[in-house]
């Protein structure tokens, strides 16, 4: 009986080890506020939307331009590294860093709240 609990105790702690933190918590997605005093419409990497709107994006390895149509303006979203992608450094979870990594997982852009009004 101990060692079937002990087995199970091991397995749980393997699974949540062998996940990434980033993975986990924050997804594979974003959602970024656009927010506008009137009606705007942006395009993020060749996909058009009306503002305002909550739009979701695929975590990519890369930064992203949004532009405003109405006026040309472009907004820059950086590409930064989520927080929850050290808690795996720190924790010594190598294969979770790895799973953050390779699902991309591991990045989060900036600003998540843009302001897409023409002035």
């Amino acid at each position: 009986m101990k060692k079937a609990v002990l087995i199970s105790g091991m397995a749980v702690v393997f699974s949540l080890f062998s996940t990434g933190c980033a993975t986990i918590v924050s997804g594979k997605t974003q959602k970024i506020n656009l927010t506008s005093s009137k009606p705007q419409t942006v395009e993020i990497d060749g996909e058009t939307y009306q503002a305002p709107k909550i739009v979701t994006l695929q975590k990519e390895d890369k930064d992203r331009v949004l532009t405003v149509k109405e006026c040309n303006k472009k907004v820059l979203l950086k590409k930064k590294i989520e927080p929850m992608f050290w808690g795996n450094i720190l924790i010594g979870g190598v294969i979770g860093s790895t799973i953050d990594y390779a699902t991309k997982s591991m990045w989060r852009y900036e600003p998540d709240n843009v302001d897409v009004s023409c002035k």
